[in-house]
């Protein structure tokens, strides 16, 4: 009698233990189906159709489309018409024309869809340009969130009547083999591996100039080229069919702080 008994534990013991294994693939099956509807949804049906982009530099910071030999060569504002003219002398198509596509990237220079194939920087499926700054003193660039002074509205930010389509973009800067990468869902948080840095921002009335948000440094009126890609990430949550013929509005604003992350004076 016992030996049956212990012979039907053992049996309910193995069909738990089955039953189990199932329970835990088949959440491990929703678990990888959620992370990825977002991608397949999107890459099949959804494009961004129009885009405006304006980037402006603060204090004693300037930046242009091309290197320069003195600062004052150097402007504080780009408009997304000359960053406009410039991607299409280069790549050959207008961003106002050609919807961004999903795209993801693990090197911040080859960017694939979702089926692995590799996006062709001509294509349109993401944006490529290389800014040149200089600076009237040594600083260190940061991106801010801050607006230049009372009743503007200047600082970065991307805009858009679908609060989900912000999430899903990022933009990176990089300086040879470093990358700073922008995520606009991750708040004032930075996070890193290696020689790539991702970072969030805070709200315009509460950005600070911090270790968070600092990207490159400048020498004295030394040109650093910086190459920018902007992408919509394919692999993000947000990236989904909700984002169908969204407009989108991007700012950037950069602006410099001493080594030690003091401002420098507005009317320098």
């Amino acid at each position: 009698m016992k030996q049956n008994e212990q012979e039907k534990k053992g049996t309910l013991t193995v069909k738990k233990r089955m039953y189990i294994s199932i329970l835990l693939s088949m959440l491990a099956l929703v678990g990888v189906t959620a992370a990825t509807v977002a991608w397949f949804s999107i890459a099949d049906n959804t494009r961004v159709r129009t885009m405006s982009l304006d980037i402006m530099a603060d204090v004693s910071l300037r930046m242009d489309l091309d290197a320069h030999s003195t600062i004052d060569q150097y402007v504080k504002t780009l408009s997304f018409r000359q960053i406009g003219n410039r991607i299409q002398q280069e790549k050959g198509f207008s961003f106002l024309d050609t919807p961004l596509q999903p795209v993801t990237t693990s090197d911040q220079s080859t960017f694939t869809f979702e089926n692995g194939s590799v996006a062709d920087p001509r294509s349109g499926a993401y944006l490529e340009f290389t800014l040149h700054f200089m600076a009237a003193e040594d600083m260190i660039v940061h991106l801010t969130s801050a607006n230049s002074g009372d009743g503007q509205q200047d600082g970065t930010a991307i805009l858009s009547k679908n609060p989900e389509l912000p999430q899903a973009m990022r933009i990176a800067f990089t300086e040879g083999d470093t990358t700073w990468i922008y995520d606009p869902g991750m708040g004032d948080t930075a996070s890193g591996s290696g020689k790539v840095k991702t970072f969030g921002l805070p709200s315009a009335s509460a950005m600070k100039l911090t270790d968070t948000n600092t990207m490159f440094s400048l020498k004295k009126e030394t040109d650093k080229a910086i190459q920018v890609h902007i992408w919509m990430e394919g692999t993000d949550p947000a990236c989904t069919d909700s984002l169908k013929s969204a407009d989108y509005a991007i700012r950037l604003r950069f602006t410099g702080t001493t080594e030690d992350n003091k401002p420098f004076s507005e009317n320098s």
